[in-house]
């Protein structure tokens, strides 16, 4: 069987994986912090007793876009952004610690500071609870402010600070909750000079235009890898054929 077929093989393929990962950036272009993921591929020729005139493509990696995606003023004080570089700190079911550029919190039905997907937000002493019957607010720096809806007017009481935190995205990877970790297990530092955009929400960094030319782009290469496939197919054919009518 001649050889262009597993070559062509693998590049479409690997144009599938991509166009599934194009796919999903495209699902998420309206989620709340969400970063996009590129699949990088690379050529590996095939070394023989010939030359190398063939390659295969093999899957390099998975690289996060930690890109800031567009700010929008909502209004909502519950809602922040992080300015530039960082994350928000939460606890997953497990305890453990990961991050997530996701601002639209919420107070649980127990008074917890918590994430629509129902992370608690962390402080550096662990989860943070809100008192009923209270308005809350969030300064710039993570700092969550209450003041009482009864009682004594204009008491403002700190209930604690959201741990903001900026490690070296090469020490992070994405997890299949979408929430990032450290790779070493361990929690992260917070860093005083993460800022928060109050009252604002960051969006998706998907370009949406883009990826959409990228699905176009990968959809041709999937069929080039196709056709060519069919055309080893229909070189065999003739190949038998002439060596049939020779036997």
């Amino acid at each position: 069987m001649d050889r262009l077929i597993y070559t062509a093989m693998t590049g479409a393929k690997h144009a599938f994986l991509r166009q599934a990962g194009v796919a999903h950036n495209l699902a998420n272009a309206s989620t709340t912090g969400y970063r996009s993921q590129e699949h990088q591929f690379r050529a590996v020729p095939i070394q023989g007793e010939g030359m190398p005139t063939r390659a295969f493509v093999v899957d390099a990696a998975v690289k996060d876009v930690l890109d800031q995606g567009p700010m929008s003023f909502t209004g909502r004080a519950l809602d922040v952004a992080i300015k530039g570089q960082g994350w928000i700190a939460v606890q997953t079911p497990n305890g453990q610690e990961a991050y997530t550029r996701a601002g639209n919190l919420q107070v649980s039905a127990n008074g917890q500071l918590q994430t629509p997907e129902g992370y608690a937000v962390l402080s550096n002493s662990g989860p943070i609870a809100v008192p009923p019957d209270n308005r809350v607010s969030i300064a710039p720096d993570g700092t969550v402010s209450v003041v009482p809806l009864f009682g004594t007017p204009n008491v403002t009481d700190a209930v604690g600070q959201i741990k903001l935190v900026n490690p070296d995205p090469a020490s992070l990877e994405r997890s299949a909750d979408g929430l990032f970790r450290q790779k070493n297990g361990q929690p992260a530092d917070a860093d005083p000079n993460v800022r928060l955009a109050t009252e604002t929400l960051e969006g998706s960094n998907v370009n949406v235009v883009d990826t959409m030319v990228s699905m176009i782009s990968i959809a041709r290469q999937f069929e080039m890898q196709v056709k060519m496939l069919q055309t080893a197919d229909t070189n065999a054919r003739s190949a038998d054929q002439v060596l049939g009518v020779n036997s």
